[in-house]
């Protein structure tokens, strides 16, 4: 579904709508026009990353947000984002120059420049916390301070991340999934030792990443982040995505 015609039409068919709300909203797209279906394409030596919703919270303008820093006013467990971008196009090689947008929700499951509706009750239409843009490096690295993403309902812990070339295309829309094994960072950030930093939803109700309609095909764990750590010193996410550019 086009998200132009989702969020022009979708949320006011959505009356019904306090069953699982964001889980049905951030089903899958369809293949990109690229052909790179989301489930990833092999080519070459490096598989590009699969394509994936912007989700129903997409930046609203990007390009106003260019920072490393993205926390706002919002708090809880210190962590950094760090993602390699590379091209399948040039050998797999890192891409420098491409433009970064990442955007997530905050330890309570909300997420800013929307609220006020049955997807998300809590009215942060006029911030723009846990969103930024940054421009790879040398490397193809960008790096934001932020904190560690709360969940809400039908979904796995994640990132959203939108890829555009030097120009301004849009090269890639997919998301990072986390670890939740038993000794993850999601796991302690929403144990009881979390609750100092304000993480009191548990992990009761959690839908893990097998079940997530994202992330639930994504068998080779291409969209699966590294996280390293602990909740005292703060964690860090470290994750390469590949493009077409």
């Amino acid at each position: 579904m086009e998200r132009k015609h989702f969020l022009k039409n979708g949320l006011a068919a959505l009356g019904l709508a306090a069953i699982a709300p964001l889980a049905s909203a951030c089903k899958k797209e369809a293949d990109s026009t690229d052909g790179d279906s989301s489930s990833g394409t092999e080519t070459g030596s490096c598989t590009v990353s699969p394509t994936e919703t912007e989700g129903p919270f997409p930046t609203k303008s990007p390009s106003t947000l260019v920072k490393s820093d993205i926390t706002g006013d919002r708090t809880g467990v210190p962590f950094t984002i760090k993602i390699t971008v590379k091209n399948k196009n040039g050998d797999c090689s890192a891409l420098s120059g491409a433009l970064v947008d990442i955007w997530h929700c905050d330890k309570d499951g909300n997420y800013s420049e929307y609220g006020g509706t049955g997807m998300q009750s809590t009215n942060y239409t006029s911030v723009h916390f846990l969103r930024g843009r940054q421009t790879t490096d040398s490397n193809g690295l960008v790096t934001f301070t932020s904190i560690f993403p709360g969940w809400y309902s039908g979904r796995s812990t994640h990132i959203h991340v939108h890829i555009y070339n030097t120009a301004g295309k849009s090269l890639l829309v997919t998301q990072i999934s986390f670890p939740e094994g038993s000794d993850s960072a999601v796991v302690a950030v929403n144990g009881s030792g979390g609750t100092s930093y304000g993480y009191t939803k548990g992990m009761s109700g959690y839908t893990y990443k097998e079940k997530d309609n994202v992330f639930s095909d994504d068998s080779a764990n291409i969209e699966l982040s590294t996280v390293t750590g602990s909740l005292s010193g703060g964690y860090t996410l470290t994750h390469t995505i590949n493009v077409a550019a």
